[in-house]
């Protein structure tokens, strides 16, 4: 008859665990090897100091082949934009002493009325343009997407316009809108109908202005939206098609919801780029008069914010005064982007 054991003491030295070996002492790990030893942590903040400065002197190589622009870009873009903001505190002819005046060039130009004229032509000139612009710009989109042959060349045949001169195009412009000798008003007396005073108008010279950013940058914008398009799924096309959805229902429930980001993009790039014009009436009506050159035409009608910034700068040398102008608007071309931009994202959150 066997008897069950009887357990002893319990031991009083030290115990041995999992982790610790018989004299108290962490274990080997049998997974590292014979003779090799657990690695040592390193403080966490001694590696974040050094890390850095590891990264910079591993990577010198990059950093010295991207820094001739950072330098280009310093010299010539950054240092005269802040310059600038010093400048419109300042009265300077460009070559004698300058002349602390506060804020007084912004008093004046807050009662300017041809500065304000040139807001209201500038302001008339980007709607004028860039509406119809952006319309065709979607509609030929929609129309490339849709054919199968030949679309490379329709491609570039929308691309040319915007990296054609745009001095060349403002001269071609300015000599088939001619008064006396164009090309539109002799097409017009052909059908029998009295001639337009294209640059002599308010508002024909506006529409001149308008019409000739609108032909320069409609096939960008058409290139942009025909990326945006190939982006899309044509099955919901296909679903669409399948439910009795006709071309009209397809485009406004299916492609403008999907295109709204790229919507969203070209409206702020547009509103950038027509606020800044400047080289349109300054080509077209640079030499209308040789007491007020650049002028913007007769009765100012297409003098511009960034022209009348030019007058008053190189024409006048009153760089001071220029630079105020130059910082009243572009506060303004920044408001009209963050309202453009808070319309086009509260449509979007609407269900």
């Amino acid at each position: 008859m066997s008897s069950s054991p009887v357990a002893g003491p319990a031991p009083t030295g030290p115990t041995s665990g999992p982790d610790t070996g018989p004299t108290g002492k962490p274990a080997p790990d049998p997974s590292r090897g014979p003779g090799r030893r657990a690695p040592r942590i390193r403080p966490a903040s001694a590696g974040a100091r050094r890390g850095p400065r590891r990264k910079v002197a591993r990577y010198w190589p990059q950093y010295l082949a991207i820094s001739p622009y950072y330098l280009i870009f310093s010299v010539f873009m950054l240092f005269p934009v802040l310059y600038t903001v010093y400048l419109a505190f300042q009265k300077w002819d460009g070559i004698g002493d300058m002349q602390f005046v506060g804020f007084q060039q912004f008093r004046f130009l807050w009662d300017d009325p041809i500065f304000w004229l040139s807001i209201r032509n500038t302001l008339v000139i980007w709607v004028l343009s860039t509406v119809p612009m952006l319309f065709m710009a979607l509609v030929l989109a929609v129309l490339v997407n849709s054919t199968k042959r030949f679309t490379a060349f329709y491609r570039v045949a929308l691309f040319i316009p915007s990296i054609t001169s745009l001095v060349a195009i403002a001269i071609f412009f300015g000599a088939i809108f001619s008064n006396n000798f164009g090309l539109i008003n002799a097409i017009l007396r052909s059908l029998h109908v009295s001639a337009v005073p294209w640059m002599s108008n308010e508002w024909t010279i506006k529409l001149v202005i308008a019409a000739l950013m609108t032909w320069q940058w409609t096939g960008y914008n058409a290139i942009i939206y025909l990326a945006g398009l190939q982006a899309i799924p044509s099955e919901l096309y296909e679903a669409a098609r399948m439910d009795g959805a006709g071309p009209v229902r397809i485009f406004f429930s299916i492609t403008i919801p999907l295109l709204r980001p790229i919507i969203l993009f070209t409206v702020v790039i547009s509103t950038v780029t027509g606020l800044q014009s400047f080289t349109e009436p300054q080509v077209l009506f640079g030499s209308e008069a040789a007491t007020n050159p650049n002028s913007g035409g007769p009765g100012q009608a297409g003098l511009t914010t960034l022209l009348y910034f030019y007058h008053q700068a190189f024409d006048n040398n009153d760089f001071g005064y220029g630079a105020a102008i130059v910082w009243a608007f572009f506060l303004l071309i920044l408001l009209i982007v963050v309202i453009n931009w808070r319309l086009v994202q509260r449509k979007e959150r609407r269900p």
